[in-house]
């Protein structure tokens, strides 16, 4: 008992770091109101969980540290929870509740609505065609698209958004946002639905898919809407989602 609660201690002292880690590599690059310029060391954080994840698929020694958790934290646990199901949509339903009750966010609805679908249709397509391909078997056995995690690829794309967009109002926001989204991680491995090296791939897809979706955004705003920022037309996005066990479909308007 003594050793998970060492183990879970420090998952989320990682999860921690990489939260106040990001105000480091963001500093970096030139943060405008409409954009965040591409900088490589912005790829660091994401590209070292990523590339631990990918490793683990046929690192025997990783695989063992896999087998050592599970173990570890299945031993203890008497009932499972829903609550990573939820927790994945929190950070990014805060980047549209926080603005309607008056904290205000670096963008508008409409182009909040644009990085969240850019952000979250890259993290979707990455995710799944992973794995299509890898076919890792999940913790409990039941299937067979364990390698990446979803749940967690979501939580930490809405955890960057949160972040990005309410940085100027407090740092606070992203590191509430980034906790949620490191015990959402957690859960997945308390849940017995996921490996370490799932969740860790997982949360860096997750980071880099809303990067991108800032470092697109000039252009594909231009694409979309002709350059145009202002909200002074009517607009609507609507972006299915299906995370494997539910499906839903997100809504965004702007008057």
């Amino acid at each position: 008992m003594k050793k998970s609660v060492v183990l879970l201690a420090l998952y989320f002292c990682m999860g921690s770091l990489w939260a106040q880690n990001l105000s480091v590599a963001d500093s970096i690059a030139k943060d405008t109101t409409s954009n965040l310029t591409f900088n490589y060391k912005q790829l660091i954080i994401p590209g070292v969980l990523i590339g631990y994840g990918l490793v683990g698929l046929e690192s025997d020694q990783l695989k063992s540290f896999n087998s050592e958790i599970r173990e570890e934290v299945q031993e203890h646990i008497d009932d499972k929870t829903t609550v990573d199901d939820f927790g994945q949509w929190a950070p990014a339903a805060s980047v549209f509740a926080l603005d309607a009750l008056g904290i205000k966010a670096k963008h508008n609805l409409r182009d909040r609505a644009v990085l969240f679908t850019t952000s979250f249709t890259i993290m979707s397509v990455t995710v799944f065609s992973l794995k299509s391909i890898t076919k890792v078997q999940r913790p409990d056995g039941t299937s067979f698209n364990s390698f990446p995690s979803g749940h967690t690829a979501t939580a930490f794309a809405g955890a960057e958004l949160l972040y990005q967009e309410y940085k100027d109002q407090s740092v606070w926001y992203g590191i509430a946002g980034y906790a949620v989204a490191t015990g959402t991680g957690l859960f997945r491995v308390y849940n017995n639905r996921h490996w370490f090296t799932d969740i860790a791939a997982g949360a860096g897809i997750g980071i880099l898919s809303t990067k991108i979706a800032y470092w697109i955004n000039p252009w594909l705003t231009n694409v979309l809407f002709n350059g145009k920022s202002r909200e002074n037309k009517s607009s609507a996005f609507i972006m299915p989602f299906y995370d494997g066990k539910m499906a839903g479909v997100s809504f965004a308007k702007t008057f």
